[in-house]
């Protein structure tokens, strides 16, 4: 059977040969081949074999993640976890408004849970979140520092929403960062590539899917109503 893993850290040859020396001294592998350009182990073997314990044989400079391979699976059961988590985000939002339902209120305070919750499960993955994340936005693959205080820039938006702290700062600052992280991901769905969305860290296997895109664009529209 083939696995392939992103392994991120990897920045020269080197760190290219202790990759596949190290996996190559796990029982039961066949063969491994690893490419540097792409951050990608190609591991064929008898058996299935523990991420986890390469991730761990490793060290803490390289972060692994599994390939999502087959789609065979629906893309609905794959984004479950993403479309309760909306759904319960909507009934939040409505719940808060109930009494004196007003758009405006109401985009406000979906906003606010939304990041509240997302920055919540980047925040639990926060050594791995970083890495997954440069995979496909274009600030975080050029500045690492971007990812790791992104979830942190999620949980201020959040509170800031919520509070009706300055709202059209708020706004502006949604509608520049998830405007290029929408680009990023645009860009990946349109070279079709199968990998992990960091959209709700990496505690959930998500695939990248036009979910995350329509996510974010519906984000950036009630951020511009808002501002206007």
């Amino acid at each position: 059977m083939e696995t392939r893993l992103n392994i991120y850290g990897m920045t020269c040859e080197n760190c290219q040969k202790k990759v596949k020396t190290i996996i190559e001294s796990f029982s039961k592998i066949n063969s491994v081949e690893v490419i540097l350009a792409d951050n990608l182990a190609i591991i064929k073997s008898d058996h299935s074999i523990d991420i986890q314990k390469i991730d761990k044989a490793l060290g803490l400079k390289y972060n692994v993640n599994e390939v999502l391979g087959s789609f065979n699976e629906s893309k609905f059961s794959k984004l479950r976890p993403l479309f309760l988590i909306f759904i319960y985000l909507i009934f939040g939002a409505f719940s808060l408004n109930y009494n004196n339902f007003i758009l405006r209120e109401f985009m406000l305070d979906f906003m606010g849970l939304f990041f509240i919750i997302f920055s919540f499960f980047k925040i639990l993955d926060i050594k791995t979140f970083p890495s997954s994340f440069a995979v496909y936005d274009p600030i975080a693959s050029k500045w690492i520092f971007y990812g790791k205080i992104y979830p942190f820039i999620e949980t201020a938006l959040g509170i800031f929403f919520l509070s009706r702290f300055d709202n059209k700062l708020s706004s502006i600052i949604t509608i520049i960062i998830l405007s290029f992280t929408t680009l990023g991901v645009a860009k990946t769905l349109f070279n079709k590539k199968k990998i992990k969305c960091a959209c709700l860290g990496t505690s959930l296997s998500l695939p990248m899917t036009e979910a995350t895109f329509i996510e974010n664009i519906i984000m950036i529209v009630m951020a511009f109503i808002i501002l206007i």
